[in-house]
């Protein structure tokens, strides 16, 4: 019979299916609501509780229903030490636990097996505790005596009135936090700078952490700039910058002689036009050498601007990948020879 290592008490013991095992707890009132808080060790959580209908294997059904990369980066995480999982796990207590309360009400005392809990927030946490290595002390809250209606119902409030901390700022706190790899850095200087230098034309149209209407966030732009980094011999802003800048400069020139300026801010155009950048930045090498001066993007864009329906800018495809091809056809049969 499968055996864990598990603090029964006070006392370390081994522990095995069907065993009574214990925990220090505290009883928590909040409203109408009752449920008892503890820590456990991260291998017994893993093993005695589950997500999916209760006939799974709990293990199988993780794997069923959840992303199994993202276990094992948690995984991963717990193993190398990076840092600490602090939020708690939200159990339901079901019939096989047969959960008591013991040791004058501060203790709780259930029957550990692979149906004792049903998971109602924390999943992949679990599951990437039954995959890593490392051992660890998890806090736990548990329910207990839940019918199915109100196990659906704490799922449903626990998943729709915690928001997730915005990717706009996570980026944003990376640097701060010492997170950041060099592609990572070199993509927040190159925002930074776009945002503060007086000579930039996104001026006043960016937002470092929070996604806002009207304006282009680190994720819309990191996604953009991203890709045509490899253009770049020398990967760093006071190269790439320059260029850039001179080349949305004469984007937004173009954008305001058809009259659409204000799609400059669209993540889709903004996105499809880096993703025209190098075919724009080719023609000016043959065109000026490596000058990439305002004057010479100017020179290139100018014809395919003439050509690109505003409407395409203003009600732009889904795919910038589609708007940028439309954006290629329209640059192609704007260029001329000599």
């Amino acid at each position: 019979m499968a055996t864990k290592n598990a603090k029964h008490g006070d006392v370390e013991t081994e522990i095995a299916l069907g065993d009574r095992v214990r925990y220090s707890t505290s009883l928590v009132i909040q409203g109408d609501q009752r449920f008892y808080t503890l820590t456990m060790p991260s291998d017994v959580l893993a093993s005695c509780c589950f997500a999916t209908s209760r006939e799974e294997d709990p293990l199988t059904g993780f794997q069923r229903v959840l992303d199994e990369k993202r276990a094992q980066d948690i995984a991963d995480y717990m193993d190398l030490g990076f840092g600490t999982i602090p939020s708690s796990i939200i159990l339901s207590a079901q019939p096989d636990a047969d959960l008591k309360l013991v040791g004058g009400g501060k203790t709780i005392e259930f029957t550990y097996g692979p149906h004792s809990f049903l998971i109602i927030d924390g999943q992949h946490r679990v599951f990437g505790f039954a995959k890593a290595r490392t051992k660890l002390r998890v806090p736990v809250v548990i329910f207990n005596g839940l019918n199915k209606q109100q196990e659906s119902r704490l799922f449903i409030d626990v998943n729709t009135k915690q928001r997730p901390v915005p990717s706009e700022l996570l980026l944003d706190l990376k640097k701060l936090a010492d997170l950041e790899g060099d592609e990572e850095g070199l993509l927040r200087e190159l925002f930074d700078t776009f945002n503060d230098d007086e000579d930039s034309p996104l001026l006043g149209l960016m937002s470092p952490a929070a996604k806002i209407k009207g304006k282009i966030s680190r994720v819309t732009f990191n996604a953009a700039v991203r890709p045509i980094l490899g253009a770049f011999a020398n990967q760093s802003t006071s190269v790439i910058y320059p260029a850039l800048n001179s080349y949305l400069k004469s984007v937004h020139k173009g954008l305001v002689t058809i009259g659409a300026r204000e799609t400059m801010v669209n993540a889709t155009v903004f996105r499809a036009f880096f993703e025209l950048f190098p075919d724009v930045a080719q023609r000016v090498v043959d065109r000026s050498g490596m000058a990439f001066a305002e004057k010479n993007f100017v020179d290139v864009l100018d014809p395919m601007f003439d050509k690109l329906k505003p409407i395409k800018l203003k009600a732009p495809p889904k795919s910038h990948k589609e708007l940028a091809s439309d954006m290629q056809k329209a640059l192609k049969t704007g260029f001329l020879i000599g």
